[in-house]
């Protein structure tokens, strides 16, 4: 918790720098304030009920992404939308959703952050529950929904992160990011869950978007509530906090000017010399784009293979069998809480011995998880069982990153760019990651299947060859955080230093 007498704004007007407010600039004065003292060693409830409630709405926000993953087998029936056209329902989504993020970033720097989340959970809310009402007839109204769902969660994305970094410092922060990333799987699996089994148990695809809604409801209520119109923003403090989690605040020189407000363009210029920065982001990028297509097609491409296999019969009936969705949905759980625990364990073990771990740790994780995901590709024509045990291993080895890439971010960037960097980060791993990944899969099997006369072994040998590029794409997400170790002491030095 830190000095209440330095807030953010109160209402949505532009804030000055947050170098001509006065965080504690001196370890000196740090040490002499007895209530920052305290706060710091044993930070109040009311910061933990905060980020409570970021994480409740960070939950809301990823199962509605994956909604419509859950019930796809329905939704390409009821649309009559071949591959290529059922991925290119994701990346409507996930292309609104990125185009907005930076907006959101510029506004998440310079007014008020509170204001900005209300206003975003609520707009996707409301059109969730209205997507739930569209015909069949007007399939390209569900679309639109998509994309405006898109908009509303970038702004949430965005600035929820940055509130949890000024919240909390030294080794309380990357355990809260860690907790805040564990909603990003265990969203995506109840997503997964939520949909399917509200399709089964009502008959209706439609019902799968009526939950979510109440759910956002609650969590505008609790935002009003329980999170504080104004929140500090660090400096000083949080800038200096290193690799290794220790804050090593030097003394301000008497006299010295601080450095004047930049300008959105000189942000991310600064950004893109930030080699860290720019390495990790493509790095994060494939991670986005292999577990975009998966979990935009895995369900589907499941189900093609127990075709194959013989073990289940082709879906004629007006509602398709969703049992490989909710197993799906249960393994993203599952392996995303143990994946974001145990990176975030790894990484706070390994600092202490080397300053380099955080991006040798996402290094290793992208290569294993590429491997295990080949695996399960070629097995799935012969055993179930086989491809759903190498799905988890490959799903449990991408998140182990979630947590350590912000992490990352947030030691060798400065605080003051934090939003925006966040904001381009969101841009760039969707623009070239989960937004075209799943049309991509989608194509290349339309492709193959075009070239071939339809049957079900060509419709699910189609998905598999097209999945071969995810293991390929994750070999190279794998060599970018090797680049990214090259520079990130350089940077967190730098970072430290603005």
């Amino acid at each position: 918790m830190q000095n209440p007498s330095v807030h953010e704004n109160t209402d949505l007007q532009p804030q000055p720098p947050p170098e001509e407010q006065n965080y504690g600039a001196t370890a000196t004065h740090v040490r002499q304030s007895p209530f920052v003292s305290v706060s710091r060693n044993d930070p109040a409830k009311r910061d933990y009920l905060i980020a409570a409630v970021l994480c409740y709405a960070n939950l809301i926000n990823f199962m509605d992404w994956f909604i419509v993953p859950g019930i796809l087998l329905d939704l390409q029936k009821s649309f009559e939308l071949s591959d290529g056209d059922t991925g290119l329902l994701q990346t409507v989504f996930i292309l609104c959703y990125m185009l907005a993020a930076p907006i959101f970033g510029y506004f998440g720097d310079r007014y008020n952050r509170k204001i900005i989340l209300g206003a975003g959970i609520f707009f996707w809310s409301g059109v969730t529950l209205g997507s739930s009402f569209i015909s069949e007839l007007y399939y390209w109204i569900f679309f639109v929904s998509r994309g405006l769902v898109g908009i509303g969660t970038a702004s949430y994305s965005t600035i929820a992160p940055t509130i949890i970094a000024d919240l909390f410092e030294e080794g309380r922060r990357t355990t809260m990011l860690s907790i805040f990333y564990i909603f990003i799987p265990v969203g995506s699996g109840l997503g997964y869950v939520l949909a399917a089994g509200m399709a089964d148990i009502t008959g209706d695809w439609h019902w799968a978007f009526r939950i979510t809604p109440c759910m956002g409801g609650l969590a505008l209520v609790l935002l009003i509530l329980l999170v504080p119109h104004r929140i500090q923003r660090r400096t000083a403090a949080h800038r200096a906090l290193s690799i290794s989690g220790t804050i090593r605040v030097a003394a301000e020189k008497p006299g010295v000017q601080r450095t004047a407000k930049t300008t959105w363009c000189q942000d991310v210029i600064s950004l893109a010399k930030n080699w860290s920065f720019v390495w990790s982001s493509l790095g994060l990028t494939a991670m986005a784009f292999v577990t975009g297509a998966l979990g935009m097609w895995v369900p589907l491409f499941l189900y093609r293979a127990q075709v194959f296999q013989g073990i289940v019969s082709p879906c004629l009936q007006e509602s398709c069998n969703s049992s490989n969705s909710l197993i799906f949905g249960g393994i993203t759980i599952g392996t995303g809480i143990l994946g974001v625990i145990t990176g975030a364990e790894a990484a706070r073990r390994l600092r202490k011995i080397n300053n380099k771990a955080d991006p040798l740790i996402c290094a290793t994780s992208m290569f294993v998880s590429a491997l295990c995901l080949y695996i399960a590709l070629m097995v799935a024509q012969m055993n179930i069982l086989s491809t759903f045990i190498f799905l988890a291993f490959g799903e449990l080895f991408l998140s182990v990153n979630w947590a350590v890439v912000t992490d990352i971010l947030l030691y060798v960037v400065t605080p003051r760019r934090q939003s925006t960097a966040i904001a381009l980060q969101i841009l760039v791993s969707h623009l070239l990651g989960d937004a075209g990944s799943p049309y991509l899969i989608g194509i290349i099997s339309n492709a193959i299947q075009a070239k071939n006369a339809y049957s079900f072994q060509w419709s699910f040998w189609s998905m598999q060859y097209s999945f071969i590029v995810c293991a390929f794409v994750g070999v190279f997400g794998g060599g970018f955080f090797l680049l990214t170790s090259f520079y990130i002491e350089e940077d967190r030095k730098e970072a430290e230093r603005l």
